[in-house]
């Protein structure tokens, strides 16, 4: 592995990727440090300390800003308007047939659906930042973190020149993050979001290990440091297991050529979501959250608290809602995103056939039984990784476990796709990849 790591620093155009790339979250993680202008910094440490006992979406939303969120910097909202902004897109598409038409149409129809998708992260930069500001100044940011005293105001000059600064700042630092992760896409190596989002985690890793040494001691420490090891190898066993069910080509004759007659696959993953259902449902169990902070009721604001803001901390109803939901996201989202009769018509269309299995719609009800029985263990294995931090908060009262979570699932399917992208451009230059 380390031979492919210096060869790819042999070849010259690897490696101006490489350096590009690592420049390029250079400036990420320098624009995650830079405060907004006219922010109270006592008021942002308050939060930071707040911050280490929380959880719900305001964690996630932290863990992919890279800390920006709680440094309230220029790029406190990260990259999230653009995944929700992406996720809003894809299931669109599936309802309006303008844009359902707009994926058929390869090249120029992905162009466009970028070009809204750039249009609706701008508008939910606005409305997000907005809503960080009225929270901020209503002394009661996110819940507080499920705190019980609520924190100050963040913002002490109310002057709609001075909000109207920190409006387009914050917007402004979405769309730079998003200029940055095209960039790391056409000139660098790997998916530029993927990589912006792989570094924002790294960066939280060492101070949450550091934390867990410290609250486990080191004999406790030594087995959470060997279950993380062995988290992060059942996670990689299991983003690469797939399903691969055989296509076959019937021969055709045209003229003198014969086209066809090969033996193919479809590969379908037992993770086929991804992170996107930990997203969604921690998305979804914010809004009782919210909800309490808009009602202002005192018993509602008490249960919410207890039982949604983690300020009890382990809480058995949260951790159970959690772990349904994403199930429940897991094959909603993978029915949308693979589309068995459309798989079957393509290779019906083509000549294609599974052996024993008749094409048009005996295909397409294969393909989706088969989907759905691997679907379950793909949302079984989602479920408990991303309850294991609270299981290890509760069980053995760890503040932070950084193994597991969205955190490992997105760490290791960045690294697999980054690595396999070295080692191709390695192979085509006749150097040894990271896998003899």
């Amino acid at each position: 592995m380390l031979s492919a790591f210096r060869n790819a620093f042999k070849i010259a155009d690897l490696r101006n990727k490489i350096l590009f790339t690592l420049a390029v979250i250079a400036v990420y993680r320098l624009g995650s440090h830079i405060p907004l202008p006219g922010v109270d910094f006592e008021q942002v440490q308050n939060l930071q300390r707040q911050a280490e006992q929380g959880g719900s979406i305001v964690n996630l939303i932290n863990l992919f800003s890279g800390g920006a969120l709680t440094n309230f910097a220029i790029f406190a909202l990260g990259i999230m308007p653009y995944i929700t902004s992406s996720i809003i897109m894809q299931l669109l598409a599936v309802v309006i047939p303008r844009l359902e038409a707009l994926q058929k149409e390869g090249e120029v129809g992905r162009k466009k659906i970028t070009q809204y998708t750039r249009y609706m992260t701008v508008v939910l930069s606005l409305l997000q930042s907005l809503g960080i500001i009225v929270t901020a100044n209503s002394g009661n940011l996110f819940g507080s973190f499920g705190a019980a005293q609520p924190l100050g105001d963040f913002f002490p000059d109310r002057s709609i020149v001075n909000i109207g600064i920190v409006v387009l700042t914050l917007t402004a630092g979405t769309a730079l993050i998003m200029w940055l992760g095209e960039l790391i896409t056409q000139r660098g190596i790997g998916n530029g979001m993927s990589i912006l989002i792989f570094a924002s985690i790294i960066s939280s890793l060492p101070a949450q290990a550091t934390s867990l040494w410290v609250t486990a001691r080191p004999a406790k420490g030594s087995v959470f440091l060997l279950l993380g090891l062995a988290i992060v190898v059942t996670v990689v066993t299991v983003e690469q297991a797939q399903r691969r069910i055989p296509v076959q080509y019937a021969k055709r004759v045209v003229g003198r050529r014969t086209y066809g007659g090969q033996s193919t696959y479809i590969p379908m993953k037992v993770n086929q979501a991804g992170v996107i259902p930990i997203i969604f449902a921690s998305s979804l169990l914010y809004l009782p959250v919210l909800a309490s902070t808009i009602v202002g009721r005192e018993w509602l604001s008490e249960f919410v608290n207890k039982h949604f803001a983690l300020q009890g901390g382990f809480s058995p109803i949260y951790v159970i809602t959690y772990f349904v939901l994403i199930i429940a996201f897991t094959y909603f989202y993978t029915a949308i995103t693979f589309n068995p009769a459309d798989v079957a018509d393509n290779i019906k269309k083509y000549g294609g056939f599974i052996p024993g299995i008749r094409p048009g719609k005996p295909t397409a009800d294969y393909l989706a039984y088969t989907l759905t029985r691997i679907t379950l263990p793909g949302a079984v294995f989602l479920g408990v990784i991303a309850v294991m931090p609270f299981l290890a908060q509760g069980l053995w009262n760890i503040t932070s476990f950084p193994f597991a979570g969205a955190a490992v699932l997105i760490i290791v399917g960045v690294g697999l796709e980054t690595m396999k992208q070295i080692e191709s451009q390695l192979m085509t230059r006749d150097y040894e990849g990271f896998l003899r």
